[in-house]
């Protein structure tokens, strides 16, 4: 029995799939479990019902927005249970400065419960996957949606997005196989690739012509506030562009070595995502 918090997010209900398609019994934790939709057999448990659930767990998946500040109890009640082995998700920038990790000011804390993990004294694994393809839609959907130019800061910057089933996979490898205990494991798409690049490939699988313009960063920064996105997040956004721009992107083949397989490419995402950007 492998148990998977946050199941019902990007990562999580990705990662009960694979984990059901490898013939293994799955528990889901959710804060809704009467409208989870988890497919069958897959047993939905909210989190106040945590300690019955962990009963019988071999692996637990720790998702760091699940966790957050109930981490270490968690890790307590799974010691208890006889659980025996950790995967916690965290992110490639995790070791990095906290005020250069943007998404800590959106309430992330990937720092803290990856530490918490592999300080427990559980057998464990450190999954640290780079920026999602999937925050392209929140960045530039609704541009896409009202013309053909996608307006940015930073056309240049270019990173190795990853597909989230590439994560959930590699994160469903870590659970069922011990050769990777005690690993921290960076994982990252094929090849760098810029919103320049993005943009283009885009337009190409839903079938229009698109392109990228740079504006300048205090503009873009303006109107990312302006639409409700947090000032902190959004100043350290734009110094996390402006400082990775004078260094190479951060590329790994990690996701091949593991699953013997090539990470997905950021063209592939967008076709399992077509509808979505209609």
């Amino acid at each position: 029995m492998y148990l998977v918090t946050g199941a019902t997010g990007l990562i999580g209900r990705s990662l009960v799939g694979t984990l059901i398609e490898q013939g293994v019994e799955v528990r889901g934790v959710t804060r809704d479990p009467d409208s989870a939709t988890l497919p069958a057999p897959v047993e939905a448990v909210a989190p106040e019902a945590i300690h019955a659930a962990l009963k019988g767990v071999r692996g637990l998946f720790v998702h760091p927005r699940a966790a957050k500040d109930d981490t270490e109890q968690l890790l307590r009640l799974a010691a208890d249970n006889g659980v025996e082995k950790v995967v916690v998700m965290s992110a490639i920038n995790v070791d990095d400065d906290p005020d250069h990790q943007p998404s800590r000011f959106n309430g992330d804390r990937n720092t803290e419960v990856e530490r918490a993990v592999t300080g427990s004294g559980l057998p464990w694994v450190a999954v640290r996957p780079s920026s999602f393809a999937m925050n392209t839609l929140g960045m530039w959907r609704g541009q896409v949606a009202h013309g053909d130019t996608v307006r940015g800061p930073y056309a240049g910057f270019a990173e190795a997005v990853i597909h989230e089933r590439d994560v959930a996979d590699v994160v469903a490898r870590a659970l069922l196989d011990d050769s990777l205990l005690g690993r921290t494991i960076p994982i990252t798409g094929p090849e760098p690739i810029a919103p320049d690049q993005m943009v283009p490939i885009i337009g190409e699988v839903i079938g229009r012509t698109l392109r990228y313009q740079e504006i300048p960063a205090e503009v873009a920064a303006q109107a990312m506030i302006r639409n409700g996105l947090d000032e902190r997040f959004v100043h350290a956004l734009m110094a996390r562009y402006e400082r990775e721009t004078q260094r190479p992107p951060a590329v790994t083949d990690n996701v091949e070595k593991i699953l013997g397989r090539p990470a997905r490419t950021f063209a592939a995402w967008v076709t399992d995502h077509k509808g979505a950007w209609s």
